[in-house]
């Protein structure tokens, strides 16, 4: 059986508890029990932060879907502890000042096709989607093109500071114009 493509709708809170276990282990409710136990090693998953409207994280399953009642998830159901597991590890993940804005990309998904493009983020409502190969695809390249770009910015902002904090620019690390207010 070929890949499956997931696309785990989270709030921010879950996403930050998944984020601290170093992207190791994902749950899910116990909603979504029959889409949980198709979940299998060498599957991939990006991860859709509901409360934010934005993407966040990819990853890739190395594990095939197990169950564990271990709570580190929050839920509004006092008894849910997303028992539905499976163990992964990282392959992008996005700082959050450098999400991809949903309401952005999300009207170009082919799986939000089935709604009218006004209503297109209910495609994203409930935990557990399995999306498009060609979506999943494009939402990683959004999450490298953005990690990227934030890496760039990052450098180009560690520069030499001249007399009175200034930056240094030009590519020699000369100062370009030495101008004094």
């Amino acid at each position: 059986m070929g890949k499956t493509y997931w696309l785990l709708s989270s709030t921010e809170e879950n996403f930050q508890a998944t984020s601290d276990l170093g992207f190791s282990v994902q749950g899910v409710d116990t909603k979504q029990r029959r889409k949980a136990v198709r979940m299998a090693e060498e599957d991939r998953m990006i991860f859709y932060i509901s409360d934010r409207r934005a993407f966040a994280a990819s990853t890739t399953l190395t594990s095939n879907h197990f169950e564990d009642h271990e709570r580190i998830w929050k839920s509004h159901a006092e008894a849910e502890d997303f028992p539905h597991r499976v163990k992964m590890r990282v392959d992008v993940v996005v700082e959050e000042e450098s999400w991809v804005d949903a309401m952005q990309i999300g009207p170009r998904l082919e799986y939000v096709r089935k709604w009218p493009p006004e209503m297109w983020p209910l495609a994203l409502v409930g935990t557990l989607h399995i999306i498009p190969q060609r979506d999943f695809t494009m939402l990683e390249e959004e999450l490298k093109r953005a990690s990227v770009a934030k890496k760039q910015i990052r450098r180009r902002g560690r520069g030499r500071r001249g007399r009175r904090g200034r930056r240094i620019h030009g590519e020699s690390g000369q100062q370009a114009v030495a101008t004094q207010d």
